[in-house]
């Protein structure tokens, strides 16, 4: 009987909080292939090429269905290109291949005046990522994201804990996620490349709960 692939989508508690990063780190920890359907301006240094430069070129990237020319919210942004994106407009790649799923922002960011990405990640139907980093407010958008997911009944197999975090912080955190929700902390790279992301990940860690 052939196992199932390893597929998940990987989301944010916001923007900026180190999705690509942590999706370089566990796309060569699992050895998955990559995707971000849609990318919003940086057509020259996309999430994409960073993600290929982090991981030396050694995993497969999925071409982006979008890709949007302003750095903006993925809505304004194809208004301004004079394009219109909908939920139809996306399918998975590949169904049979252990493959990760960039979103862009966080879970209301729109891609049109009606569907965010939550309802994106719903209709790929995929468990998701939910990647936290710790800042003035990191508690609030945290929650929030854990209860739209939950509301929206989509898994959340793991959190990820980007870089260092306030223990009281990580506390609420850890008390307010699904049971069956696993905790990875992954430590902050030196810098933006395949040397330093080897060493950070000898240091990823799954915590206790």
């Amino acid at each position: 009987m052939d196992k199932e692939p390893r597929q998940y989508f990987i989301t944010g508690i916001g923007t900026g909080v180190g999705k690509t990063i942590c999706s370089a780190m566990l796309a060569k920890l699992w050895q998955t292939a990559y995707w971000k359907p849609i990318q919003s301006g940086d057509l020259n240094q996309s999430d994409s090429m960073m993600l290929n430069h982090l991981l030396d070129h050694k995993i497969q990237i999925f071409k982006e269905r979008f890709r949007l020319h302003t750095a903006a919210s993925p809505h304004q942004s194809a208004y301004i290109d004079g394009l219109e994106m909908h939920l139809e407009d996306f399918e998975l790649p590949d169904k049979h291949l252990d493959l990760l799923v960039e979103g862009a922002g966080g879970l209301f960011v729109p891609i049109n005046n009606k569907d965010c990405i939550i309802d994106l990640i719903k209709k790929l139907a995929l468990p998701t990522i939910l990647v936290c980093r710790d800042y003035l407010g990191a508690i609030n958008h945290s929650l929030l994201s854990i209860k739209a997911l939950e509301n929206y009944q989509i898994p959340i197999p793991y959190l990820v804990l980007n870089g260092g975090f306030n223990p009281y912080s990580q506390e609420i955190l850890l008390n307010n996620l699904p049971v069956d929700c696993k905790v990875i902390s992954i430590p902050e790279l030196a810098d933006l490349d395949a040397k330093s992301l080897q060493i950070a990940q000898s240091k990823i860690a799954i915590m206790e709960r």
